[in-house]
């Protein structure tokens, strides 16, 4: 354990720093390009502009989103590795039946993001996201930086820099620093994910509420199928790095 910790006074710019260069190049952000993964793009790649990028493409993105994926890889030369599910959309519907989606959520989530994800994540020591703890009720207990385990039993660490940072403060990076971002924001969605399930929340609600409406079933799976481990006592690390 080295003697750095990140709380709610870190700056996301000085944990994506560390991380960087202690586990570049064998490190990754994956992205949905949100705008929590717009800040985080903008500023790592200030950092280290060859960084790659996982983008999992499940087939049934908004267009909306592939555009605003070209529009930041053009603005910054992504470095973008795309994960396709091992199933096409037909070959799915073939062995699962049409809609998945609506019948069995949990099976087509494993599908399209979390057996992709799974791949992606054997090339890397240690991954950053977008999450927030504010974003749903799931993610309340997230800290800056955790211990994770792949399916081998090795280490996978996981950086969250904005774990304490409100959404109006993602808001105003992107603003004030005049970033391109998905204009389905505009149309009260808080949350992009799959367009068969995803809807503009309302008034209110969590963030998360506009996924996966009336079927209990906030996660995709992306962040929560990996076993993870706060601390060595396990007890929650606070944000403390882990070596």
């Amino acid at each position: 354990m080295i003697d750095i910790k990140y709380g709610h006074d870190a700056a996301p710019s000085e944990i994506i720093k560390w991380s960087i260069e202690k586990y570049y190049p064998r490190i990754a952000i994956a992205s949905s390009f949100s705008i929590e993964d717009t800040v985080i793009i903008d500023i790592a790649t200030q950092i280290q502009p060859n960084l790659k990028i996982f983008y999992i493409n499940t087939g049934f993105h908004f267009k909306e989103t592939d555009d605003v994926k070209e529009a930041l890889k053009n603005t910054y030369n992504l470095n973008i590795v795309e994960y396709l599910p091992l199933l096409s959309i037909e070959e799915q519907t073939l062995k699962y039946g049409p809609e998945l989606h609506e019948k069995n959520p949990d099976v087509c989530c494993k599908l399209r993001k979390v057996e992709p994800i799974r791949r992606a994540l054997q090339e890397v020591d240690a991954w950053i996201t977008g999450l927030r703890r504010e974003q749903a009720t799931t993610r309340r207990d997230l800290e800056a930086v955790e211990l994770e385990y792949k399916d081998d039993g090795r280490p996978l660490t996981k950086v969250n820099p904005l774990t304490y940072w409100t959404r109006k403060q993602v808001w105003s990076y992107i603003r004030n620093n005049q970033l391109p971002y998905n204009t389905l924001y505009d149309k009260g969605y808080m949350s992009i994910g799959c367009e068969p399930c995803t809807r503009p929340i309302q008034q209110g609600e969590d963030e998360r509420k506009g996924r996966w409406t009336g079927k209990g079933k906030i996660e995709c799976g992306i962040h929560t199928f990996l076993k993870t481990k706060k601390s060595e006592s396990g007890e929650k690390n606070h944000g403390k790095l882990f070596t």
